[in-house]
Formats: structure tokens, sequence, C-alpha cells
């Protein structure tokens, strides 16, 4: 049981707490009618995800073998059988397509457009540097536009083009975990990295977090978003948002620790309390409009 868990990878589902991005900035987190579809929606997203992880593993079961970590993966070790898997991955799609249409046909839409681009990502597009992570990035913000869609709210494009980028950085980060296995083993993880080396991605990634950064102080003291929420004490929020920043740059940078961004979340407390108070924060200046100190 242990082995069948691994594979359909359901500490990978925290990448699906996304779709909750748009209701709780729309201020209707509290919405019961507008959560239940929205935890529907996460069942069905998680679902298809997985069957997409079951996929990438499948085709790379042998450049999986060579990896120090990867090894492990239950179809790379032989503890799960690939008709078996395969079987498992069928199951999923019919499920989370069939409960997607009934939520709602907009994020059926959205979810099969997910679905196709991690599928041709699995079949090959994942081997052409930049675009490899270019793809990833429009996974989490066709994640963010499929909770827009279910709880039929305006998504901002400054929330868009931030999802993104933060994406983004993520995925250029991992890429650099892969460029140090490959200057440390001669082996190269994926065929992508290639592509890659670390001034590059050094370079790269410097270059989006400044951009992120100056994206959400942007996005904070927007008009548009001050009018549709109501208060401009927003940029309150950017302190967490920078602490956030400069703690993956300290990871990535000082600990040499760019491992998978849900790997780092689960374990490192300081982004975890950063996150939490960054939440806080949103809340009581969305929810808590009367308090004190934002009036």
């Amino acid at each position: 049981m242990k082995s069948y868990i691994k594979l359909i990878r359901p500490k990978d589902w925290a990448k699906n707490a996304f779709l909750f991005i748009p209701v709780f900035f729309a201020g209707l987190f509290f919405s019961l009618d507008t959560m239940l579809e929205l935890l529907g929606g996460f069942a069905c997203f998680s679902l298809v995800a997985s069957s997409i992880y079951i996929i990438n593993d499948y085709r790379d079961i042998e450049d999986d073998r060579k990896h120090p970590v990867k090894c492990k993966r239950p179809l790379a070790s032989g503890a799960v059988k690939p008709p078996t898997a395969i079987a498992i991955c069928i199951l999923f799609l019919i499920v989370g397509f069939t409960g997607a249409w009934f939520i709602r046909d907009k994020f059926l839409f959205v979810l099969a457009i997910y679905f196709l681009l991690n599928l041709g990502y699995s079949f090959g597009l994942k081997n052409i540097p930049i675009l490899d992570i270019i793809i990833i990035a429009i996974g989490f913000v066709l994640r963010v536009k499929a909770g827009a869609v279910i709880a039929r709210v305006g998504l901002s494009e400054w929330l868009t083009i931030m999802i993104f980028l933060l994406a983004l950085f993520m995925a250029m980060a991992k890429r650099r975990d892969d460029v140090l296995l490959k200057l440390s083993s001669g082996n190269d993880m994926r065929k992508a990295v290639k592509g890659y080396n670390l001034d590059f991605i050094n370079t790269a990634l410097s270059l989006i977090c400044a951009v992120i950064i100056v994206s959400y102080f942007m996005y904070t003291m927007s008009p548009e978003i001050i009018d549709r929420l109501g208060t401009h004490r927003l940029y309150y929020t950017c302190l967490f948002v920078l602490m956030g920043i400069f703690r993956y740059l300290q990871l990535i940078f000082v600990q040499q620790d760019s491992q998978s961004p849900t790997k780092i979340l689960y374990k490192d407390r300081f982004i975890q309390v950063t996150i939490l108070l960054w939440v806080i924060c949103f809340y009581i200046i969305l929810y808590v409009k009367d308090f004190t100190v934002f009036k």
C-alpha cells in the first residue's frame, strides 16, 4: 500500500491549494457553497495530477533508475508493476474528469488544458530547455484559473503574472539542483539539463526574483486592486513576501538546497511561519477591516 501511495504522490497535492487563491483574494473564503465546490475541484485536480505523475514516472523509468533519489520511486524500483500503474492512471482520469464536468463545464475545460499540456510535457516537451520550466509555471497559472472558474470570481492580471513568475522561480531553482547533481555525479538527470549551467540559472533567478518583488509591490498599490478590495493597506504584506523569497534564496545559495519546492514547504519552518503570517495579515486586512491598525 505504501508503494501505491508513493505512486500517486499525495504530498504533491499541496500544489493544488492554488485553486483556493482567487476566492481568498476575492473576500469569499467563508462562503460555504463556494468552498464545497472548490474542495470538489481540488479532489478532481489532484486525481488528474496524480495520473500525470504516473504517466511521467512510466515514461522515465530508465532515467529515474540512474537518479540517486528518484530510483526509489515505485515504478523505477519495481515495487509497482507498469500495467497496474496504468490501470490506476485511467481510473483517476475517468473519476477526475467526470467530477469536473459535474462541478462546472468551464472547470472541465481548464482541467483538460492542464492535462494535455502536461501530457505533452511527459512525452517530450520537458526535454526542451526553457520550455520545460515555462510549462511548469503555466500549470500553476491554470490551477489558479481553475479556482477562479469554480468560484465564479475575477482573476487579476497582477495575480496571474505573480503566480507565473513565482512558479517560474521555483522551477528554475529546481533545475539548479539538477545541474549540481550533474556536476557531482557526471550524469544528466534529465535531458533538458544540457541547456542550463550555474551561471545562467543564477542570473535568471536574480532577474525573476527582482521582477516578482516589484510586481507584488505594484499589485498591492494598484488603484484597481485597492478599489476592488476596498483597502490600501495591502502593502503591509510585502514584508512577508520579501522574507519568504530571501529565505528561498538562502536555501538555494547558502545551504545549496534547491530540492522540490513541495518538500521545502513541508520541511522548512521559516517558510511555513512566513506563509502563515502572510495569510494572517491578508486575512485581517480583507476580512477584519474594522481592526484599529488597518483603519
